[in-house]
This record gives C-alpha cells, sequence and structure tokens, in this order.
C-alpha cells in the first residue's frame, strides 16, 4: 500500500478521505448504535465493558481524577467511570471525546436523563489530534474506537502525550480470536449475519459491512501490545475476552 493510502475496511482509499467515511458510518449508526451492539454481541459486549472499568484503580481518594474517554461519545464508558467513582468515593472529571457530533448528542440526552452531566464534559474532537495540554489525564480510556483512526500509532502517541506519569492507558478492542472453531463460526456469523442485522434495523447494511471488515483489518493482540509499547508506554499487557473476540490492552506512563 502506498504511503498516502489507508484501509477503510477492505477497500484502500486516500488518508484524507477515511476520516470523513469514518464520521459518515457513524453519524448513520448513531440512533441505534448501542441497541446494534446488544443485537451483534447478544449483550456480551456489555460484560466486556465492566471488565474494562475493572482496570481503573482509584489508589487515592483525596485526590480529583482527570480522565479522557476518546471515542466514547454515547457514555457507555463514561458512565460506568462516573458510577465507580461515586462508589469508591472520589471526584473525577472525564472529557468524552468523538469525532462525530450525532454519537455525542446521543451521550449528552444519555448523560441529562441519568444525572450524570455534572460529571462529563462532550467534546467534539480527533483522538489522532487531541486539543489538551501533556500531561493533563491521569487515564485514557477508548473502547471499539481505535480501530476506526486513520493512523492508530498517531493516536497512541496522543493518548501518551496528554496522560500524566504514572498515567494508565486503558483499550478495549475486537481482537482476533484464538479458537480454530470459533473463528470459523465467527466469520460466517460476522460476514452473513451482522451486515443483514444492519439492514433490518438500520436500513444501513454497508456501514455495517465496514464495522466487520475493520474488525477484520486491525492488528492482533502481540502486534497492537508493540504498537503500545512503541509509543513509549511500559509494563503493556493485554487480556484476551470470549476467546479473543475482544481484548483489554493497558499501558503506564512510566
Amino acid at each position: 500500500m502506498s504511503e498516502n493510502k489507508t484501509n477503510f475496511g477492505f477497500k484502500e482509499v486516500n488518508i484524507n478521505q477515511k476520516s470523513n467515511l469514518v464520521k459518515e458510518v457513524f453519524s448513520n449508526v448513531a440512533k441505534k448504535y448501542d441497541l446494534m451492539n446488544d443485537f451483534m454481541s447478544a449483550g456480551i459486549h456489555r460484560i466486556w465493558k465492566n471488565e474494562m472499568i475493572k482496570e481503573i484503580n482509584f489508589k487515592n481518594k483525596s485526590s480529583e481524577y482527570n480522565i479522557i474517554d476518546v471515542a466514547g461519545g454515547t457514555g457507555d464508558i463514561s458512565f460506568r467511570i462516573a458510577e465507580l467513582s461515586k462508589k469508591s468515593g472520589v471526584k473525577s472529571l472525564i472529557k468524552v471525546v468523538d469525532i462525530n457530533k450525532e454519537m455525542l448528542s446521543i451521550g449528552v440526552k444519555r448523560a441529562i436523563d441519568n444525572n450524570y452531566f455534572k460529571d462529563l464534559e462532550f467534546i467534539e474532537g480527533d483522538g489522532e489530534n487531541l486539543l489538551f495540554e501533556n500531561e493533563s489525564f491521569d487515564f485514557f480510556t477508548i473502547a471499539f474506537g481505535i480501530r476506526n483512526f486513520t493512523n492508530i500509532s498517531k493516536g497512541l502517541r496522543e493518548a501518551y502525550r496528554v496522560l500524566k506519569p504514572n498515567g494508565k492507558f486503558i483499550c478495549l478492542e475486537f481482537s482476533h480470536v484464538n479458537n480454530k472453531i470459533l473463528e470459523k463460526i465467527y466469520d460466517i456469523y460476522s460476514f452473513k449475519v451482522i451486515p443483514k442485522i444492519g439492514e433490518i434495523v438500520l436500513n444501513d447494511k454497508e456501514s455495517y459491512q465496514y464495522l466487520v471488515e475493520s474488525i477484520r483489518k486491525f492488528p492482533n493482540q502481540e502486534l497492537f501490545r508493540n504498537m503500545i509499547e512503541d509509543a513509549g508506554f511500559k509494563q503493556v499487557s493485554y487480556k484476551n475476552l470470549t476467546q479473543g473476540t475482544a481484548a483489554i490492552h493497558v499501558g503506564y506512563k512510566i
């Protein structure tokens, strides 16, 4: 692939096109994004997200924690963090950053409806070019978003830049199944069933075809760990979920 090209699912597109193409996909799916996640994963994505939140450890109860949740427009991760903060008796300020204003509008409405709005700030922004100062955050979270970046390595470097010393990077993403039998079943389900569900529920087969393809193009667990290390993070590790269907990667800025 030439240096001015990148993947949009299985297609090759110009690098300067991908961001707008991704925006269009998520504008199309925003209103029923979380519902479709339930359909696609049989609700298991909720368990995965709860596992991700366990990686947030508020060690100093007297501290105020600054947290950034990138590609978190609908609020699924940030609401869990806000709830964990309350249960832990700590103060946390959460910036929810998403490139897509439609996804953010869903999150804002949900935050108001569930009385989380005072703990969260919703910001339209690009995860590869964050408008925050160096060493601003204690935790950086991103769930099912980084595979949609035009330049994943650049996004990882931005995560490193905005984290404070000893800050923690936590990423939940679809990954590579490590069971051959399950892999075959998963492939059939992904390419035959999920786009059809998108067509039935949203009249939008193409967006979900892209989302399935983007999962297949994402680096496997070991390669992604290497990318996180290349961005500067230390003590990088990962945990497979549901036989590697998804994985949680963590790393520290030391």
